[in-house]
């Protein structure tokens, strides 16, 4: 079985949990995920099987969508509902003007503390870590970007919001921040991911009811999952070429598209009948395969 599978997760547990199960449920070690949900959030995870493992750091560099919910007034240690308090704060009177008005510095671009109780290493180890055993440990400022927020519902202390984010974004300190940005602060007491790339939740299925033949049913092939990809095609020298590892040349390869391509970009490689090749870069007039998929044919 080699695709895409997109996951429901549950509250409660954690995305390597998620593995797991799936990995029990296949019968397979050939599973992993594409973008980590932290235990309290809920929503649409990509998991892929198979030859699609291939695909992870791909699949989770795509940007997300998220609806969440902040309580205004009191902050936890872990910047969600799963922490211990360690301030409350007064909750001025908002306008829906005034949230509005606070969103608009977070769109686009900014730098973005990440939380102290996370898995971003600092030394080697995660931060989670190093908090817990007492140490002092400044949390690092990352760029990300945020392309859209949206507020769904305003409350005397609480704020309901949509998110459309970059990769790495962590919404526990968007909410840190933006509530203090409002004169007040808070804490995320609901994350669901609604979409992660191409997929979203209504193409999404239930952990608990996951059985092989629904996953064969729902399987996302390793054509679509490449969808957020460029599309290279190649003559069936240049499939040959690719099976090998051999170097693409450009009288080799369909169409012309791919000469624009950043050379960090990735490009997904098939075949004229439309099979997955292998995934490559662009190297000046030529095509560099960087990861090479078994055939299923």
């Amino acid at each position: 079985m080699n695709g895409v599978l997109v996951v429901d997760k549950p509250a409660g547990c954690t995305s390597h949990d998620v593995v797991q199960r799936v990995r029990q449920v296949l019968r397979t070690r050939a599973v992993g995920h594409a973008g980590t949900l932290d235990p309290l959030a809920t929503g649409v995870l990509i998991v892929a099987i198979g030859e699609a493992t291939k695909l992870v750091a791909h699949l989770q560099s795509a940007d997300k969508r998220y609806d969440v919910s902040i309580r205004l007034g009191v902050e936890t240690d872990s910047l969600d509902v799963q922490g211990e308090v360690v301030r409350t704060c007064t909750v001025p009177e908002l306008s829906e003007e005034q949230v509005l008005q606070a969103l608009q510095p977070f769109i686009g671009l900014h730098p973005q503390q990440v939380p102290a109780l996370s898995a971003v290493k600092v030394g080697g180890q995660p931060l989670h870590r190093r908090v817990r055993r007492g140490e002092q440990v400044e949390p690092p400022t990352r760029e990300v970007q945020l392309f859209d927020a949206r507020l769904i519902e305003l409350g005397p202390d609480r704020l309901v919001l949509s998110l459309h984010c970059g990769k790495g974004y962590f919404v526990r300190s968007f909410a840190r921040d933006l509530t203090a940005a409002l004169g007040t602060c808070g804490h995320v007491i609901e994350l669901r991911r609604t979409a992660s790339g191409a997929f979203d939740q209504s193409q999404s299925v239930d952990l608990e009811a996951l059985t092989p033949a629904l996953a064969e049913a729902r399987l996302v092939s390793l054509s679509e999952a490449c969808a957020g990809l460029s599309k290279v095609q190649l003559t069936s020298e240049g499939v040959d070429d690719a099976r090998h590892g051999r170097l693409i040349v450009g009288d080799r390869i369909l169409g012309s598209d791919w000469e624009v391509a950043a050379p960090d970009e990735a490009l997904a490689l098939f075949s004229e009948d439309g099979e997955l090749i292998a995934l490559g870069k662009r190297v000046e007039r030529a095509v560099r395969v960087t990861r090479g998929f078994v055939s299923d044919r």
